[in-house]
């Protein structure tokens, strides 16, 4: 028996992984977070499984789950949206799957700021202007950020900034990042990414919180703040296809000889 960790993607259903859509129609247990799972990948689990929407249980209720299906020799689905490495409370199950000697797997999905960066038709890194995305959230309701790990100190870097988890959170996200940015730095905030009812708000660190009042946004939102966001930003072409970058896959041309 196995716990298959599975990444069902941001939302749309067709952009689960091949390997994680054939796990989960092979296990006859499936544990699925329920809000933010689409119903169309839950409806790959075979007809006769268990399939259970996890989001009113706790952790120790989940591990009951689990654990009676180790007993009975029932492979495990463990459905997270996104990627199950970014926010997907994963380590704690691991931590006590690890301790009760149960195998388990991780099968990778698409994250939500990929989702989110192909719903803007932008690429988060261009050169001169940004080369690093930097994934962060702020402290609300949920665990404290580790000393260090601030807005402000992201700012400096003029990365650009993938921001779960923090849409309730605006006001402090935009005073945290303005003195680096700019007030006219471009914000985009993407509304359930790639799911049917997706939206999306674009502006500046100046005006996106009326906006976000205005648009009634209040969860399942990622704000991407960073000036690649900008769609008039001038930048030179990557080294990669320029004629003049040589790599052992594109190796240089020797210099034809004069004729004598």
């Amino acid at each position: 028996m196995t716990v298959h960790f599975i990444g069902a993607g941001p939302g749309a259903a067709d952009l689960i992984t091949l390997r994680g859509a054939t796990l989960i129609e092979s296990c006859p247990v499936c544990l699925y977070a329920g809000s933010l799972v689409p119903d169309a990948v839950v409806a790959l689990a075979p007809k006769s499984a268990r399939v259970i929407d996890t989001a009113p249980l706790n952790l120790d209720e989940i591990m009951a789950e689990i654990t009676a299906a180790h007993e009975q020799g029932r492979d495990v689905a463990r459905v997270h949206s996104g990627d199950p490495s970014l926010y997907g409370a994963i380590a704690e199950q691991i931590r006590r799957l690890k301790a009760l000697g149960i195998p388990y797997t991780i099968t990778p999905g698409v994250p939500a700021f990929a989702a989110a960066a192909a719903a803007l038709q932008t690429e988060l890194t261009l050169p001169d202007i940004a080369q690093s995305v930097i994934l962060t959230r702020t402290a609300m309701k949920s665990s404290e950020m580790p000393a260090g790990e601030t807005l402000a100190n992201f700012g400096r870097t003029g990365a650009t900034l993938a921001i779960h988890l923090s849409i309730r959170n605006i006001r402090h996200v935009v005073d945290e990042l303005t003195p680096h940015y700019g007030a006219g730095c471009p914000v985009a905030v993407v509304v359930r990414a790639s799911w049917p009812d997706q939206q999306i708000l674009r502006g500046t660190l100046a005006d996106i919180a009326a906006k976000i009042r205005a648009a009634k946004i209040t969860r399942t939102a990622l704000i991407l703040v960073g000036r690649v966001l900008d769609e008039a930003a001038e930048f030179r072409d990557s080294a990669l296809y320029d004629p003049q970058h040589v790599h052992v896959l594109r190796p240089g041309r020797k210099a034809k000889k004069p004729k004598a």
